[in-house]
C-alpha cells in the first residue's frame, strides 16, 4: 500500500489536471443525484394535474395547519404534565411531548422550506403542469450533457496524469538500469527491466487511473445518491445499508487475494519474459543444435503457470462484481420492502421502530427508489475500480523497490580531479571474486607505465577481464586499490574516470543506427570531419564509402549487416574518435579474418604511439605489438620475460 501512496503522492506533481479532474467528478456527481431528483417535480405535476406553485401552496398549507395542532398538542401535553398525579403518568405524557415537539419541528422546517422556495418557483417555473414537466425535462436533458461533457474531460484529465507518471516511471526505470553496478543489472536481467518498463509500469497507470478516475467519481456519485436518499428519510437509508457492513468485509477479503495474486503474476510475467529474450537471442544456437521443440516446451510451461495464476485472479476480480451488485439489489429490496410498508398501511414506525416523521408519499418513495437505483449503479462499477487500484498496487510494489535500490559503486561525494597528462596505472594488492567465495583476481600487483603496450594473456577465467572491469569500475575489488595516476579509481567520478579510457570488446556492440551515429558514440561533440578521419585511422572508410548510402547506412541490430571484421573496425573508429589516454582491446581481433586483423593492427600501431594500450589477447600478430606481456592464471599475475618468448 505504501508505495502504490508513493505514486498517488507523486500524480500530485500534476495538481492543476487533478484538480481539474476532482471538479468534474464532483459536476458529475451532483449532476447525477440533480437528475434522479428531477423525477420528483414530474411525478408529483404528472400524478396530482397541478403546477409546482400550487402544490407548494398547498403543502404551505398543510404544514401550518399541522404545525398548529402540534403546537396546540404541545401546550395540552405541558398542563397535563404539570398535573399529573404520579412519575409513572408524567414519564408517559413526557414521551408523547417529544414526539409532538419533533413533529412540530418537521412541521416548521417544512413550512421554512416552502415559504423560501415560493419565490424562486413562482419566478422561474410556468404556472402550467405540461409545461413544467417540459422544462423539467429540457433541464435534465442539458444537465446530462453537461454531466457527459465532464466525464469526458475528467477521462483525459485523469489520463494525462496517469501516462506522464508512466512515463517518469519508465523513465527512471532506465536510468537505472544505466546507473547500475555489472552485478546489481545482472540480479535484475534484461528482461526483468522490459518487464518492468512496460507490463509493470502499465499496471501502474491503469491502477492510477482508477484510483484518480473511479474510485473518486464513483463514490462521489454514491454518495450523492445517498445524500438524496437521507434527505428524503435518514432512517429509511440506514435500512437499506443493512448488508453494507457484510459486503465490506467481503470485499476487503477478496481485495487481500487479488494483491497477492497479482504480484504473482507478475513474477511469472517476468520468467516468460526472460525466457522469450533469451531464446530470442541465442535463436541461432537452439536452431543449430535443433533445440525448438525443448524452448516450445520451456515457454508452454513458463505460459501455463502464468495462466493458472491469472485464472485464479480473474476468479477474484470476478467475485468482486457480484458481491456489489448483490449489496446493491440488497439495498433496493430492502428499500423498496420497509416503504412500501410504509406506503400501503400509511404508518411511520415498522416493528415499533420510527422509520418517517409522517407517512411518505407516493412522489417521495418515487424518488427515493430512484436515489438508491442511482447508488446501485456507481456501486456496480467500484468493483471494477477496487480491481483496477488492486493491480496498480501489485505493480507499485515490484516497481518502487526497485527503483530506489542503490548502484553498489558509490560516487564520491567530492570526487578528485585526475591529473593530466596521464602517467601510469597501478593495481595495488588487489583481490575480487564475484561470488564472495571463490577469488578470481587474489592479491594482484600491476603497474602500466604512460605509453606502454602492455599485452594480458592467460586461460580463459584466468581473470585477464576482470582486471579491465576493475580499471573500467565495473566492479570493485574486495581487497586492494586500482590508482589512475595516483588517484584511486573510488575518489574520482564515473565520467571522468572512463572519458580517459577507451574500450574495444570481443563482442562488438553496435547499435541498429547508420554508422555515422555508431562512430560518433565514442564523441558525441565531434564533427563529421573528425568521424572521417577516426574511420580512415581504423581502415573503415575504404568500405564504408563502398555502400550506397555511405556514412548513413543503418547496420541493423547490432550491426547484423556488416561482417565481423567490419564491426570491428567500426568500433575501433569509435574508440578512436573518443581520443582516450587509454586504449582497451578485450579479445577484440578474436573472431575476424586475417586481412581485418592486419588492418586493425596496423591501426593499432599508429593510434598508439603516444598512448597507453592494454590488449587480452592470444593472437601471436597482436603479441607483437606489445612492449611487455603478463600472464594471469588462476588469478595470480606473473611478468612474462620477453614477447618473443611468450610467443
Amino acid at each position: 500500500m505504501k508505495y502504490f501512496a508513493r505514486a498517488v503522492k507523486e500524480a500530485w506533481r500534476h495538481w492543476p489536471a487533478l484538480a481539474g479532474a476532482l471538479f468534474c467528478s464532483l459536476s458529475v456527481a451532483a449532476l447525477w443525484g440533480a437528475n434522479i431528483a428531477a423525477l420528483f417535480p414530474i411525478i408529483q405535476t404528472t400524478l396530482n394535474g397541478q403546477s409546482l406553485q400550487s402544490w407548494n401552496e398547498q403543502r404551505l398549507e398543510q404544514a401550518k395547519i399541522k404545525l398548529a395542532e402540534h403546537r396546540s398538542q404541545v401546550e395540552r401535553l405541558q398542563g397535563q404534565i404539570h398535573a399529573a398525579p404520579n412519575a409513572d403518568q408524567r414519564r408517559t405524557l413526557e414521551v408523547q411531548l417529544g414526539m409532538q415537539q419533533t413533529q412540530a419541528g418537521v412541521q416548521r422546517a417544512t413550512v421554512a422550506a416552502a415559504e423560501k422556495i415560493q419565490p424562486l418557483i413562482d419566478r422561474f417555473l410556468p404556472d402550467d403542469p405540461f409545461s413544467t414537466v417540459v422544462l423539467v425535462v429540457v433541464l435534465v436533458a442539458v444537465a446530462t450533457a453537461i454531466k457527459q461533457a465532464c466525464a469526458l474531460l475528467n477521462v483525459s484529465l485523469v489520463a494525462h496524469v496517469s501516462q506522464s507518471i508512466a512515463r517518469d516511471v519508465r523513465t527512471r526505470i532506465f536510468n537505472k538500469a544505466l546507473e547500475l553496478d555489472r552485478r546489481s543489472f545482472a540480479n535484475i536481467g534484461i528482461s526483468g527491466f522490459q518487464a518492468q518498463i512496460t507490463h509493470t509500469t502499465d499496471m501502474l497507470a491503469g491502477g492510477l487511473t482508477s484510483f484518480y478516475g473511479g474510485a473518486v467519481t464513483e463514490p462521489l456519485r454514491i454518495i450523492s445518491c445517498l445524500c438524496g436518499a437521507w434527505f428524503i428519510s435518514w432512517r429509511l437509508t440506514l435500512a437499506s445499508l443493512v448488508f453494507a457492513p457484510v459486503a465490506a468485509f467481503l470485499m476487503l477479503h477478496i481485495n487481500r487475494r487479488v494483491r497477492r495474486l497479482s504480484t504473482r503474476i507478475l513474477d511469472r510475467s517476468m520468467q516468460f519474459h526472460h525466457i522469450m529474450l533469451e531464446v530470442f537471442n541465442a535463436i541461432v544456437t537452439v536452431q543449430a543444435y535443433t533445440m525448438e521443440d525443448f524452448e516450445r516446451d520451456r515457454f508452454r510451461q513458463s505460459t501455463k503457470q502464468y495462466k493458472r495464476i491469472a485464472m485464479k485472479a480473474a476468479l477474484y476480480n470476478a467475485l468482486s462484481s457480484p458481491i456489489t451488485e448483490l449489496l446493491g439489489m440488497g439495498m433496493l429490496c430492502t428499500g423498496l420492502i420497509v416503504s412500501s410498508y410504509l406506503v400501503l398501511n400509511q404508518q411511520t414506525r415498522l416493528f415499533g421502530i420510527p422509520m418517517a416523521d409522517q407517512p411518505m408519499s407516493i412522489p417521495s418513495v418515487t424518488v427515493f427508489f430512484g436515489m438508491l437505483i442511482g447508488a446501485a449503479d456507481p456501486l456496480r462499477k467500484l468493483s471494477g475500480v477496487i480491481n483496477g487500484v488492486n493491480t496498480g498496487m501489485a505493480a507499485a510494489n515490484m516497481l518502487y523497490p526497485m527503483l530506489d535500490s542503490k548502484s553498489q559503486l558509490v560516487e564520491p561525494l567530492q570526487p578528485k580531479s585526475l591529473p593530466a597528462p596521464h602517467r601510469k596505472i597501478e593495481f595495488r594488492n588487489v583481490t575480487f571474486s564475484y561470488d564472495g567465495a571463490n577469488d578470481v583476481l587474489h592479491n594482484v600487483s600491476l603497474v602500466i607505465n604512460s605509453g606502454e603496450h602492455l599485452a594480458v594473456v592467460g586461460p580463459n577465467g584466468g581473470g585477464k577481464s576482470t582486471l579491465i572491469n576493475l580499471l573500467c569500475r565495473f566492479y570493485d575489488p574486495q581487497q586492494g586499490d586500482v590508482l589512475l595516476d595516483g588517484v584511486s579509481v573510488r575518489d574520482t567520478s564515473l565520467n571522468e574516470l572512463r572519458r580517459r579510457i577507451a574500450l574495444v570488446s570481443q563482442q562488438t556492440e553496435l547499435f541498429n543506427e547508420t554508422i555515422l551515429h555508431n562512430i560518433r558514440y565514442g564523441r558525441w561533440d565531434a564533427s563529421e570531419a573528425e568521424v572521417v578521419a577516426a574511420a580512415e585511422l581504423a581502415r573503415a572508410h575504404e568500405f564504408i564509402t563502398g555502400f550506397p548510402e555511405g556514412y548513413e547506412t543503418v547496420v541493423g541490430a547490432n550491426g547484423q549487416r556488416l561482417s565481423g571484421g567490419q564491426r570491428q573496425r567500426i568500433a575501433l573508429a569509435r574508440a578512436f574518435l573518443r581520443r582516450a589516454d587509454i586504449l582497451i582491446m578485450d579479445e577484440a581481433t578474436s573472431q575476424i579474418d586475417v586481412v581485418s586483423e592486419r588492418k586493425i593492427h596496423d591501426a593499432l600501431a599508429e593510434y598508439g604511439r603516444d598512448r597507453t594500450l592494454i590488449m587480452i589477447t592470444h593472437r601471436e600478430s597482436t603479441l607483437a605489438l606489445a612492449s611487455r606481456i603478463v600472464r594471469i592464471e588462476n588469478g595470480v599475475l606473473n611478468e612474462v620475460a620477453a614477447p618473443a618468448k611468450a610467443a
